[in-house]
């Protein structure tokens, strides 16, 4: 096996397109991890407060508590299809390099690889989506008193 330079800048060309695409899931998963953070900080703060305030407000704090269960199920679902998109992109990343330098047919199993993480970061998105939508729901449906105004 004797790889030329050019054969290896003809690799990499090859591969740029899903490495940008790896960069975007990367993003993705930042932020998906992020909100994850601030939905598990919150759900601890209102765990807190059960145990420490009046029983009186435990109606409020439970109500918020059975928003972010939801909410944090949604994202690591969110969190686990991204993976996979990252995993399956680095496969497509790798088969390049393998068949091109080993000069193997794989293009079915890249075109599979790159279909599979394109529909595991539609589903990502998409639950990332339903979780938005569940938290907006709960700051309409949550009655608030206003602030006064002096």
């Amino acid at each position: 096996m004797e790889i030329q330079v050019g054969d290896i800048g003809h690799i990499i060309q090859l591969s740029v397109a899903p490495v940008f695409l790896l960069t975007g899931v990367g993003t993705n998963l930042m932020v998906l991890t992020n909100r994850l953070g601030r939905i598990t900080d919150r759900s601890r703060v209102l765990e807190e407060k059960l145990r420490t305030v009046d029983p009186i407000h435990h109606p409020d704090l439970k109500a918020e508590l059975v928003t972010l269960y939801p909410r944090a199920h949604l994202i690591n679902r969110a969190i686990t299809m991204s993976t996979a998109c990252a995993l399956l992109v680095s496969l497509v990343i790798i088969s390049l390099f393998l068949g091109d330098a080993l000069s193997i047919e794989l293009s079915k199993f890249i075109a599979t690889f790159f279909v599979l993480a394109l529909l595991c970061l539609v589903g990502s998105f998409l639950a990332l989506l339903r979780e938005i939508l569940v938290a907006t729901n709960s700051l309409y449906t949550r009655r608030i008193e206003p602030i006064a105004r002096p």
